[in-house]
Parts: structure tokens; C-alpha cells; sequence
């Protein structure tokens, strides 16, 4: 789902840190298995190294999210910012593997279903994460290729 704040609006907002966003970002729960493999998928998929992953528990990831409407502490939180455009849920999965390209551009078939099918069906795994996958922390996680994209 695109959220309704203007492009780059983030960049005029004093509560959320400078950081460098010329290409893609993803704001992710760094405490979460199932982002951290999410994290490892776009670094081992995305050739041209232009993503950035943002941790959820960061103070940059926190402001971003409230300054999109987002609350940090729900767990179908997850944003991706293309072009300083700000997209959610499932929407932003699919954003995700049309930017990665390749196979990845299959994502999009998922756009045929409803949004309503959609967000129940991010937010039925969103909230049971912990549950399917477990917790680790991305920060810590030795994979170089993620380590260098992170934001902090």
C-alpha cells in the first residue's frame, strides 16, 4: 500500500536523522528471522548494491516509520522507500522483487489478489514472524553483503 505523505517529505521533517537515501531502503525489524532473510535475499539479489536496509529499532528507523504513519512496535510495520515514495505491507514485498528484477519480477503476479487479500495475508505472517521463524539480530548477523548496507 502506498502511504499518503508527500516524496522525500521525510527530508523536511526535523525528527528523523539525515541519511544518505539515493536508492532503495527498507526499514526492517533487525530482531526478526524472517527480515534478516529477507535482508540476506536483497543483498545476494541486488546487483547493482543500491539498497539500504534501515533497522526498525534504530532511531532512523523509528522516525521514519512514525513520520509515515507507521508504529514501530506493530509487527506488520515494514517500509520501503523507492524514489521517496513510502510503501507498506505486501505492496512493498512486491515493490521489492520488481526492483531486484530477474525472477524476482514474478512478485508482481501477487497484485491480481485484493489489497484486503493482501494485507490480511502480510499481516497473518507479520504478526506471527517470531512464531514461524524465530528471532536473531541482523545487526550482528555475519553476512558481509548485509552488514554494508545497513543504516544505523
Amino acid at each position: 500500500m502506498r502511504l499518503q505523505t508527500a516524496p522525500y517529505s521525510y527530508r523536511d521533517d526535523p525528527s528523523v536523522p539525515d541519511f544518505p537515501d539515493i536508492g532503495p531502503c527498507t526499514v526492517m525489524d533487525a530482531h526478526c528471522a524472517v527480515c534478516a532473510k529477507g535482508a540476506a535475499w536483497i543483498a545476494r539479489n541486488d546487483a547493482k548494491g543500491e539498497f539500504r536496509i534501515i533497522p526498525l529499532q534504530s532511531a532512523l528507523g523509528n522516525a521514519l516509520m512514525l513520520h509515515h504513519g507507521l508504529d514501530p512496535a506493530d509487527p506488520s510495520s515494514w517500509l520501503y522507500l523507492e524514489d521517496g515514495h513510502a510503501y507498506s505491507s505486501l505492496d512493498a514485498v512486491i515493490r521489492v522483487g520488481q526492483r531486484l528484477g530477474g525472477i524476482w519480477k514474478g512478485f508482481g503476479l501477487m497484485r491480481v489478489m485484493p489489497v484486503a487479500l493482501q494485507d490480511w495475508l502480510y499481516t497473518r505472517v507479520a504478526r506471527n514472524r517470531y512464531r514461524i521463524a524465530g528471532k536473531t539480530d541482523m545487526c550482528t548477523m555475519p553476512d558481509s553483503a548485509v552488514q554494508k548496507r545497513l543504516l544505523t
